[in-house]
């Protein structure tokens, strides 16, 4: 059978395509980036930076125009990368990707497990290696409620904030232990994450996200006002440091840990313990999700992912499952927020902002909803990102934008796009042929 070619655009409407969109970037850049306010004599003055901005416009237009030279000339041509999601004549690549993370999982594992040791593992990379533990476990936790789930929700930087004030002010009023708060954290947070359930579960879409945001500000504001009982904008000062069965990481004391096994003392103790808690808190995470996808639970978050009024007509109560997405969800975060007060020993409400939600859903999403290795990836690549440019202070948003514009054009759906079932049924069996087999036809 003749198959006829898919039909080609002009080059010239492609040049007027990225003339317009250079033009765009033109109206963009020339007030933020061209003209600069700097402090002078008398008062404020401006400083031009035409070059940058020609720069970027040029930037963005041969960008778009090989955009639409290699991918976009072709209508109704496969998307670039989709023959990576076929293999053997149209099989999925889901088997392919699941052999392939059955060797990049424990790899990874082992990696993580003798990083300290290793001859690069330095106090900075110990802390970036933190920092991209924390953020890969509230990706694994929104991940529940926006790719297993698919609730959108926007403000799930609140459970964070609630899980590190309620460890900050348990630690400091009660004089409790990291390992006794770190629990209670977590349950006041998916008791908080409930209580964001129930005004929502008959919302959907952009209104779902709506409230989700309004819920993650009255929170920041709430924590910014409420000095009596937060310390307001001054946040909560003095939060405990874990201890390892008592022992203390502190230079002096009674129960120190390096005098109790017998080394001379250095800061890196601290790191590297509090390093193996987040690891094993993220395991944990990652542990618990997996296990739940293939509980009863775990499918109906998947059937309302997919379709909330067929996952009704199924009998299953999507109340209770939106519920226990929220609360689950939320919970992890509020052990993430545990971890970063007494990681930082200091906390304020201007760590938890809108920002941080919106990192942590752009992880998830730019990882792939649903995909536990995806949330790995984007939370390396991004925050790792982020530390490369920082010599680059002015433009490295600028950078971390057009880097995630570029993976939505390559990858739409995320890095790993593929979501494997929760079920699969191993062998078919052709019941009306047995049957007839039996004579029973």
């Amino acid at each position: 059978m003749a198959t006829t070619s898919p039909s080609r655009r002009p080059a010239a409407e492609l040049v007027k395509d990225a003339a317009y969109s250079a033009l765009i970037a033109l109206a963009l850049a020339a007030p933020i980036i061209g003209l600069q306010t700097v402090t002078a004599r008398g008062g404020l003055g401006l400083n031009a930076r035409w070059d940058d901005v020609f720069l970027i416009v040029l930037a963005v237009f041969a960008g778009r125009l090989l955009l639409n030279f290699t991918i976009w000339r072709h209508q109704g041509a496969r998307p670039i990368g989709q023959k990576w999601f076929q293999r053997a004549g149209g099989r999925p690549f889901a088997r392919h990707g699941h052999t392939l993370s059955k060797i990049i999982g424990p790899l990874a594992l082992a990696v993580a497990l003798l990083l300290p040791a290793l001859p690069f593992s330095d106090r900075y990379v110990m802390d970036l290696s933190i920092m991209v533990l924390t953020y890969i476990m509230l990706g694994w936790g929104l991940n529940i409620v926006v790719g297993l789930a698919g609730l959108l929700d926007l403000g799930y930087v609140a459970f964070y904030a609630i899980g590190a004030y309620s460890f900050a002010l348990l630690a400091t009023h009660f004089d409790l232990g990291f390992w006794i708060c770190l629990p209670l954290a977590g349950i006041l947070a998916a008791f908080w994450g409930v209580i964001l359930g129930f005004p929502v579960l008959r919302l959907r879409g952009d209104y779902l996200a709506i409230v989700t945001l309004a819920f993650g500000e009255i929170i920041r504001v709430v924590l910014l006002n409420w000095y009596e009982f937060t310390g307001g904008p001054n946040g909560i000062l003095g939060i405990p440091d874990p201890t390892l069965f008592g022992l203390e990481f502190a230079r002096r004391g009674d129960n120190t840990f390096h005098e109790f096994f017998g080394l001379s003392y250095s800061s890196m103790h601290k790191i590297i313990f509090l390093y193996y808690i987040i690891l094993c808190l993220a395991l944990i995470t990652n542990f618990v999700t997996l296990r739940l996808r293939r509980l009863p639970v775990g499918r109906a978050w998947e059937a309302l992912r997919e379709d909330e009024i067929a996952c009704r007509s199924l009998g299953i109560n999507t109340t209770n499952t939106k519920l226990t997405a929220f609360a689950i969800g939320a919970m992890f975060g509020g052990f993430a927020g545990s971890f970063f007060a007494t990681r930082q020993g200091f906390i304020s409400p201007e760590s938890f902002t809108f920002i941080e939600s919106a990192l942590i859903l752009a992880i998830v999403v730019l990882g792939g909803l649903g995909s536990q290795v995806g949330v790995v990836i984007a939370a390396i690549v991004m925050m790792g990102g982020f530390e490369y440019f920082r010599e680059f202070e002015q433009y490295r948003m600028l950078i971390f934008g057009l880097a995630m514009v570029f993976i939505m054009v390559w990858r739409p759906r995320g890095l790993i796009s593929t979501r494997s079932p929760s079920v699969i049924l191993k062998e078919r069996k052709a019941i009306g042929a047995d049957l007839v087999g039996q004579g029973h036809g």
